[in-house]
């Protein structure tokens, strides 16, 4: 991640630059079954079909699924104030160009009822012998790969002494993230009894070579060449199925956060996209408040977040892969890292504080609290689809259960106007 500065380019340090990607399912208006047609948007945007082409100040992309459009910040930003109305501008070109295609985009980490093995159609144009490569070794044709649409926050960092404290922070408010950004608790036409579907599909979808992704959790790393390590071992694992050397590249890491050191950013991957940009904007800069508190610790708090374990955080991040906000936080040596008692407390109530503490009298959280209030009050976005659904029901059963298909496209439905009329959905209580 770099930028401009009297005619040379120049390194960005910590927090001077934000980087968001948010990826959306192309889906059939009348429908909203899966319409692998991402090639074809691209195409009546810019004439030719591109792996990704620049709008100005953002830019559109596809990787690996013909499904899925990705909109990003063209390079870093250097605030999040005004980035949710450019996101949503970018939408509405985007349902302009798909409206005479009969499609439509659609929110939310996971369709709810694409059948992964039949739907799934593979990118077949530039730097498609890398997608290639993926699905010759890892077959795409599951929810891991081609039914998962996450936001991608990306920071900056200029130095090791960046990069390290920066990777420690991330590495400990990664494991509460689904506690704010959960919104996949359906696949297969069922509730999956997760409120974060997408995350637990992830974390298997390179099992032929377990080294990919790890435990999800970065492992405690702090210096460039301490991470080269790492990459040195997850590219001799996966050799023997990849000899031509495609996939050897940073991007092969599949962690929660990974290191770009090509552009000299952290890459947090771990966040489901919401139903509209402003609360994905909303989440980021949250995040990024807390991510500034901890990188700002002294020596001591340094340590202490050094210090925690892959194996801890990794549990703490399977409590709230299952169970969001309602997990329980019960790792004390995890809530002093973080700066506050040992007590254990709900990963919602984590959040509050860490909110409170980081992020309220920012003049920013004025702008941007609208989200964060609804998810504080209301729950993530997968409890309010889950009450969304009950409500059409009438259930009032737990998290399982197969809704009708009636059932999940109205509330599916909503969500996409959701995100064409800038909206967060309400749980409705």
């Amino acid at each position: 991640m770099s930028g401009e500065e009297s005619g040379e380019r120049r390194v960005l340090s910590l927090f001077e630059g934000f980087g968001i990607e948010l990826e959306y399912m192309i889906v059939d208006a009348g429908t909203l079954d899966v319409k692998p047609i991402a090639d074809r948007l691209i195409e009546a945007e810019s004439g030719a079909i591109e792996n990704e082409i620049e709008r100005g100040p953002f830019a559109w992309s596809n990787e690996l699924a013909r499904h899925v459009i990705e909109v990003k910040t063209n390079g870093p930003v250097p605030g999040f104030a005004g980035v949710g109305d450019g996101f949503a501008a970018e939408l509405r070109r985007i349902e302009a160009l798909l409206a005479p295609m009969g499609a439509r985009i659609l929110p939310t980490a996971m369709h709810p009822w694409m059948d992964a093995a039949r739907d799934f159609e593979l990118w077949p144009h530039g730097s498609h012998e890398i997608y290639d490569a993926f699905h010759r070794i890892f077959d795409c044709r599951g929810h891991g790969w081609a039914n998962l649409q996450s936001a991608h926050l990306n920071l900056p960092f200029a130095n090791d002494d960046e990069f390290g404290r920066l990777h420690a922070a991330i590495r400990a408010i990664l494991p509460i993230l689904p506690a704010l950004a959960a919104s996949s608790p359906c696949v297969d036409g069922r509730i999956s009894g997760f409120m974060d579907t997408r995350l637990d599909v992830y974390r298997s979808n390179a099992r032929r070579v377990p080294s990919v992704s790890g435990s999800v959790v970065p492992e405690p790393v702090f210096t460039r060449a301490d991470y080269q390590g790492l990459l040195s071992s997850i590219y001799a694992d996966i050799a023997p199925l990849d000899p031509e050397g495609l996939l050897q590249h940073e991007w092969l890491n599949a962690r929660g956060a990974i290191a770009r050191f090509d552009r000299m950013a952290l890459e947090i991957r771990v966040l489901d996209v919401q139903e509209t940009p402003a609360a994905d904007v909303a989440i980021h800069a949250a995040i990024t408040a807390s991510l500034r508190a901890l990188c700002r610790m002294d020596a001591a708090g340094q340590a202490r977040l050094r210090a925690l374990d892959t194996r801890a955080l990794a549990e703490i991040l399977r409590a709230t892969t299952k169970e969001a906000e309602r997990a329980d936080v019960v790792d004390g040596d995890y809530l002093a890292a973080l700066g506050f008692d040992r007590q254990a407390r709900r990963a919602s109530d984590l959040w509050c504080e860490l909110l409170e503490r980081d992020f309220a009298e920012d003049p920013l959280y004025r702008a941007l609290r609208g989200p964060l209030d609804v998810i504080r009050d209301e729950g993530t976005l997968s409890t309010r689809i889950l009450q969304r659904l009950r409500r059409q029901s009438g259930s009032r059963s737990g998290p399982t259960g197969s809704p009708s298909r009636d059932h999940l496209t109205a509330v599916w439905r909503e969500l996409a106007d959701c995100l064409r009329e800038g909206r967060m959905l309400r749980a409705e209580r």
